[in-house]
């Protein structure tokens, strides 16, 4: 049942995004369009029919990172929540229950060659994160994040904020060395 509400999904986000390419290349304004296609891009990167959801809507990010949400969330523009977002569930590479476990939350959109055109900020008073293998890629996380799962990774991606554990484990098992965070890393106390 949930494959084939995945599928379902997928096929939605799928022509969901195709009518906003046809709907931006209609118009005149070169940056949608541009912003269209690229946030599409990242979508084809990761196939649509995995469930991938795109959107800059703060409601749309909050529920695409929960627990009932997709393996990947990427936003197509600056994002500020004026709440904590928790990011929850164990979810696997591409949608594929055979796959390692994984999640990323993509801030930038990229060309058809995979090039990075815009990365985006999220503004959030703290985020938790509760996925194991979480990844932030590209673009800017302004606020607090606490770390609760094992595999947190930072790639290309910024932190203005502090970034805390919950323990000793789970800050040996993170990857920062790919992100800059401008405030303290620790382990709670």
């Amino acid at each position: 049942m949930t494959n084939k509400l995945n599928k379902k999904r997928g096929l939605f986000l799928g022509l969901c995004a195709s009518f906003i390419i046809l709907v931006a290349g209609c118009g005149n304004n070169d940056d949608t369009a541009d912003k269209a296609s690229s946030a599409s891009s990242v979508a084809e990167s990761t196939e649509v029919v995995s469930g991938a959801s795109i959107s800059s809507k703060p409601e749309d990010v909050v529920a695409g990172l929960s627990e009932d949400g997709n393996w990947i969330f990427a936003i197509t523009d600056d994002v500020t929540l004026p709440e904590d977002l928790v990011v929850s569930g164990t979810f696997h590479d591409k949608g594929d229950e055979s796959a390692d476990v994984y999640r990323k939350l993509a801030l930038y959109s990229q060309d058809e060659d995979h090039k990075v055109t815009a990365e985006y900020t999220l503004t959030v008073p703290t985020m938790t994160v509760e996925s194991p293998n979480f990844k932030v890629e590209h673009g800017t996380v302004v606020g607090n994040i606490e770390v609760k799962a094992e595999g947190f990774t930072l790639a290309n991606s910024k932190v203005e904020g502090n970034v805390t554990f919950d323990s000793q484990e789970l800050m040996d098992s993170a990857n920062l060395d790919e992100g800059t965070i401008s405030g303290e890393t620790s382990v709670a106390k």
